[in-house]
């Protein structure tokens, strides 16, 4: 007699095997890529290129009693990749840039589609902005016209992993994060035969930082030397900005010429050009603004008056609130203070957008309007 199922018993049975898939997976990733070929127009001329995505598997190696057994997955990061094709020239001479953002914390979807891709997000500008949800287009700008471009997310950001049952602390780490994103170079610069290809490295904010790191790294490890850093929003020395340290003065200093550019935007120095504000600041950064930070406690008197005023009316601010925060303002409190009379906050990461103060009142007791 032959044996039959039922169609229970065959459900089951698919199930069984699905989730044997699944768990076979996760067990033993591989790597995930999708490739898409697109077309984009750029100062009148038609550029092809491969777009893809995905996840590439990262390895380390396995020894037992002191012999090498193998490698086992650690991590899975998520890699967009656009290549030019179809180029009259040596594809393998073509330049390549790595691009992540900073945080840290952040995927490279800023600058992905704000600034570098072949695509970018329809948001409008200052004054001009559009409602959600928002749409997409070529982007005329992208740096796809003279570079292919492959952008990284570090691990436990976008859709980067420490694989299952692994620890993703490692990660976030200093060390730990750039080697994690040179293997990530390293793996792909080998498989796509582009070591003769001139390589740079874009990086924002603490990218920057990692973006340097990177090069060094690269370097000493694989013998595999950049061309050259893009550094965009640089912070190379978290001193300069007053990260783990409120009581360094060099970053109130630092950004008192940009305090006094957005005070200009704002309409705080009305007849005066940019460049004239810039340049005073500038040279009041220099020399008297420092020495008036150190006299501490005994900048008093007519002295500590004179400097008060320079430094509200540069940035802004009202004297008294200059006064109050010991000519130290921080830049938080910038943003907020600055149009407070109207109900306003300015933006921190663009200071031209400006949007109601939420939870405030104005100065006359009426609620701010959007």
């Amino acid at each position: 007699m032959s044996e039959t199922t039922t169609p229970d018993e065959e459900s089951t049975s698919a199930a069984a095997t699905e989730t044997a898939a699944i768990e076979a997976k996760a067990a033993a990733p591989t790597d995930d890529l999708v490739s898409t070929e697109h077309t984009i127009t750029l100062d009148g001329q038609e550029l092809a290129y491969t777009a893809t995505t995905g996840r590439m598997v990262l390895r380390e190696e396995v020894y037992e009693d002191g012999t090498f057994v193998g490698h086992k997955p650690k991590a899975e990061v998520f890699v967009t990749s656009y290549v030019a094709t179809g180029l009259d020239s040596d594809a393998s001479q073509r330049p390549v840039t790595f691009a992540f953002n900073g945080g840290p914390g952040s995927s490279s979807m800023w600058l992905h589609l704000g600034v570098l891709g072949p695509r970018r997000v329809l948001m409008g500008d200052v004054d001009n902005l559009m409602a959600p949800p928002y749409g997409v287009a070529n982007n005329a700008e992208t740096l796809l016209a003279t570079s292919d471009l492959v952008f990284i997310d570090p691990v436990s950001t976008g859709f980067s992993r420490a694989v299952e049952g692994g620890k993703p602390k490692g990660y976030h780490g200093y060390k730990g994060d750039i080697e994690s994103i040179a293997e990530v170079i390293r793996l792909w610069v080998t498989r796509n035969e582009r070591w003769m290809s001139p390589k740079f490295l874009a990086g924002e904010s603490y990218g920057t930082l990692r973006a340097a790191a990177l090069a060094e790294h690269l370097q000493s490890r694989y013998s595999l030397f950049v061309n050259g850093l893009m550094l965009i929003s640089a912070v190379l020395d978290g001193a300069s900005i007053g990260l783990n340290d409120p009581t360094n003065d060099r970053a109130f200093i630092g950004f008192l010429p940009t305090y006094a550019a957005i005070a200009h935007r704002h309409g705080k120095h009305e007849g005066r050009s940019l460049e004239e504000v810039i340049a005073e600041a500038r040279d009041y950064v220099e020399r008297d603004y420092p020495y008036a930070l150190s006299r501490g406690h005994r900048l008093v008197g007519e002295e500590r008056a004179e400097h008060v005023a320079k430094v509200a009316g540069l940035i802004g601010l009202d004297s008294a609130y200059v006064d109050r925060a010991d000519l130290r303002v921080e830049h938080l409190r910038f943003f907020a203070e600055l149009l407070r009379d109207e109900g306003k906050v300015v933006g921190r990461l663009d200071s031209r957008f400006t949007g109601p103060a939420p939870g405030q009142c104005r100065n006359d007791g009426r609620r701010p309007q959007p």
